[in-house]
């Protein structure tokens, strides 16, 4: 294993691991292409019916490109770790800003809010350096509350944890069944100071869910800025700076989603604490591990990095994944490989949550003087005092106490009508050009010359909640899917824009991400054209006795076993892999296809973009279900009609093919498509199963 040692973290390649996947690389390449070169040699050449072997080659075509992309992803994969001991003392270290993100108390409860922020306030790290910002796009009077009740339950909360040192600092996670264990060593001491916590916590709770019941977002009020902590005050308990901010919001003048809300807090903290650092969280994502800003720091202060380095990120760990996983919410695939081979290659992409990054990299390139600060005022806003902070950004100056006219300043800073006629979600900020802000601004970061590490440690630095049925999954999907395509299909597509400014494996990377969406129209085709010429005795493949059959085993065993490799290889089981493998497929007929239209009807003008916020809401009947692997469909029909339709046209034409190969006696003709007929329903068991009435329920799919 090779390995590259440096002060504050070390940098490793998978070098076993990176062998072998070149190695299989070459000999999967090499089948593909004699596939390909088989398809078309016969379309040009040989007597065969021209509109299904167009289709199925353009299908394979399709499969082949993303198999290509995905290559990139498996050329250098790299682990990294960090040493803390080797960071420099608590006051030579920068300051960090927190954004947290929330949108609607009716869909994101409240509580669940102030626990993120509870478990931000209580990041291992200097309290007069760490200001905690909450962006309250609901812009509901009740969250206000919420805030001042979490600020009063900190002064108890955060002592306690430094004293015992409690790793999990976000209550609801330590009170639970998940956390209650975490301290080996239990005291009589602290077994009492425990049971006034928690009714402390349990009065919190109730406090906040009284004063929120029913609370729904205000979509038209003006901006309000309110410091809930002031840490520049004297008082007996650390804590850092707490800032709740609601941004202005005006039905008629366009709202930007989060990419406005996390602009807008880069504008107020820049005025209040202008931190140099920033971590964004999503509202359910708590932080888990209190050292993760120093962790990170262990790059941005790295020497050999810190000059080109935007930002680190870390993956999003579920702790509500039941053991079946049945709709991949642990995105394994994403958090432990293709993020670890992205990091090899330039830096990996970034996720929307969990990430510290510099925020210089958001005004301009790195190694450059900021073109923005020649004609300030046209790029940044009337701002003076904003403007002003920018050029102090990396110096350690003490902010004087927050007076009347400094919220004032900042107030303004928040309103719809500062950004006009300025560069903010064009050149500078969070890129307003996709609904996917995070994603597509860390993609123009690499572009400009920007890199980012990915770090995996072994205690989750971030925990959150992943979906639990089948409807939020593919809402969550589709609006990913739909996004990335939409990127890359712009100008800013990554094989010709991205290919030009960054590593060509990188590139390849992001192409991925953007294109996979085509997979869901490889998958129709296959699982309509192949069916149809069954039952129509119509040969779309070799026989199984000719040889070129055997290619297309190679390839398609080849693909499994390269699968089924990673998922052992990343602590999987064969349960793990099959859940994949069907989930994979059932998600390209469904969210995928869908996620292709979405896109299609924004680009003709049928549609208009919008934000589509999964419900963070827990519905116990839809857990339970979960948990026992059970599929749950409700809410999710329409998703579903593709799918449906596939698995019909199968079942009719897999019993009637087999009848005609019955009496015509040529399995040895159709046996290809009767075998990808049958994996298809396979695959579409649970949704074949729905479609059978039940005694008890329709909705109950036992997988």
């Amino acid at each position: 294993m090779a390995a590259a040692t440096m002060s504050l973290n070390s940098c490793s390649v998978q070098q076993p691991r990176a062998a072998a996947q070149r190695l299989h690389m070459l000999l999967h390449f090499t089948a593909t292409v004699a596939i390909l070169y088989y398809r078309i040699t016969n379309l040009i050449h040989g007597d065969v019916p021209t509109l299904p072997w167009v289709l199925m080659t353009v299908s394979e075509f399709i499969f082949s490109f993303i198999w290509f992309l995905t290559q990139a992803f498996r050329w250098r994969p790299v682990a990294r770790t960090v040493a803390l001991h080797n960071l420099p003392d608590d006051d030579q270290l920068p300051k960090v800003d927190v954004f947290i993100c929330t949108a609607d108390p009716s869909k994101e409860p409240t509580v669940e809010v102030m626990n993120t922020v509870l478990s931000a306030m209580g990041l291992d790290y200097p309290s007069e350096k760490l200001a905690v910002y909450l962006s309250d796009d609901g812009g509901a009077p009740s969250t206000v509350y919420a805030m001042k009740e979490a600020c009063s339950f900190a002064k108890e909360w955060l002592p306690f944890c430094r004293k015992y040192g409690v790793k999990s600092r976000c209550p609801e996670w330590f009170f639970s069944s998940y956390g209650h264990d975490e301290l080996l060593f239990r005291s009589q001491e602290f077994e009492e100071d425990e049971h006034n916590m928690k009714l402390a916590y349990e009065q919190f709770k109730e406090n906040v869910e009284r004063k929120t019941h029913g609370a729904s977002a205000v979509n038209d009020r003006p901006p309000h800025i309110e410091i809930i902590n002031d840490n520049r005050k004297e008082n007996e308990i650390q804590m850092p700076l707490l800032v709740y901010v609601s941004r202005e919001r005006r039905p008629s003048l366009p709202h930007r989603f989060k990419a406005g809300a996390l602009n807008t807090l880069l504008r107020v903290s820049g005025l209040l604490s202008n931190a140099p650092y920033m971590l964004v969280l999503d509202c359910d994502m708590y932080c888990n591990e209190p050292t993760s800003a120093k962790q990170a720091m262990c790059f941005h202060l790295d020497s050999k990095l810190s000059s080109s380095l935007a930002f680190v990120q870390y993956p999003q760990i579920f702790y509500n994944v039941s053991q079946k996983d049945i709709y991949d919410g642990q995105a394994r695939s994403a958090y432990k490989t293709k993020y670890q081979g992205m990091d090899g290659i330039g830096g990996t992409i970034c996720s929307g949550t969990g990430y510290y990054l510099k925020k210089k990299a958001l005004y301009g390139s790195p190694n450059k003087e900021d073109e923005h600060h020649l004609h300030p005022q046209e790029s940044y806003g009337e701002s003076t005092k904003f403007i002003d902070s920018l050029k102090a950004i990396n110096e350690d100056t003490q902010t004087d106490l927050f007076t009347a006219a400094i919220v004032a300043e900042a107030t303004k800073l928040a309103s719809c009508s500062y950004e006009d006629n300025t560069k903010w979600g064009k050149q500078i900020g969070y890129s307003y050009n996709s609904l996917l802000e995070s994603s597509f601004t860390g993609y123009l970061l690499h572009t400009k010359g920007w890199k980012s590490v990915y770090l995996y440690p072994s205690r989750p630095c971030f925990l959150g909640c992943t979906t639990i049925d089948m409807k939020d999954a593919m809402v969550q999907l589709m609006k990913w899917s739909s996004g990335l395509l939409q990127v890359g299909l712009s100008s800013f597509n990554p094989l010709i824009y991205g290919a030009s400014r960054m590593s060509f494996l990188q590139s390849m990377c992001y192409a991925y991400f953007m294109y996979s969406p085509f997979l869901s129209i490889a998958f129709l085709i296959y699982g309509t054209i192949s069916p149809l010429c069954l039952l129509n005795g119509v040969s779309l493949y070799p026989m199984a006795s000719d040889p070129w059959f055997k290619v297309f085993a190679i390839v398609y065993v080849s693909s499994l076993l390269q699968h089924l490799y990673e998922v052992v290889s990343t602590d999987g089981s064969i349960v793990t892999w099959w859940n994949e493998q069907r989930i994979f497929f059932i998600k390209c007929i469904s969210a995928l296809l869908f996620g292709c239209a979405d896109m299609m009807m924004k680009s003709l003008g049928v549609a208009k973009a919008n934000f589509r916020l999964t419900n963070k809401v827990v519905d116990k009947e839809k857990l339970e279900k979960y948990e026992q692997g059970t599929f749950d469909f409700e809410g999710a029909k329409m998703f579903m009609i593709p799918l449906t339709f596939m698995v019909l046209l199968n079942v009719v034409c897999f019993v009637g093919g087999m009848k005609r190969v019955i009496s015509d006696g040529n399995l040895d003709k159709m046996f290809g498509q009767i075998f990808l007929s049958w994996t298809t329903l396979l695959f579409s068991y649970p949704i074949l199963k729905g479609l059978v009435p039940s005694k008890h329920t329709s909705k109950k799919i036992k997988t």
